[in-house]
């Protein structure tokens, strides 16, 4: 499964070149992950109330292309890989205008609880887990 999710390039998001400042593109990252749990019926405020957080392990963002200001982007979110303590996202980035791909990436999160101590999710909350698994 893939949740597609479209935004605009703020002013604010862009440097003196026009160009989109390289943090952005985690921030699109995560608005990516949070619409697909959405799609899911998972929201990630529910999982805190369950007492299960995604702390970030590891981000990697390739840079391709670069976005400017009042682009549109395309954020494609993928689950790539599910353990019973980790969740591994995968993003593809596209200018919408002329489907022109400008970066890719990955985030890795591990299942934790409110003192950051890892969790096992496939344990704690089975139906869950299975419904992510069954993205893949």
């Amino acid at each position: 499964m893939e949740n597609t999710t479209t935004i605009r390039v703020r002013y604010k998001d862009t440097d003196q070149m026009g160009v989109v400042y390289n943090g952005n593109y985690f921030t699109w990252f995560e608005i990516g992950r949070v619409e697909f749990l959405r799609d899911l019926g998972i929201r990630y405020l529910d999982m805190e109330k369950m007492g299960v957080y995604t702390a970030v392990a590891e981000a990697y963002c390739k840079y391709i292309k670069p976005a400017r200001y009042d682009d549109e982007i395309v954020i494609k979110t993928k689950i790539r890989r599910l353990t019973d303590v980790r969740l591994e996202f995968e993003y593809s980035l596209y200018r919408k205008e002329d489907n022109e791909l400008i970066a890719t990436g990955y985030t890795t999160h591990a299942f934790v609880d409110k003192n950051i101590r890892p969790i096992n999710f496939k344990k704690q909350h089975p139906d869950i887990w299975k419904r992510l698994k069954e993205t893949i």
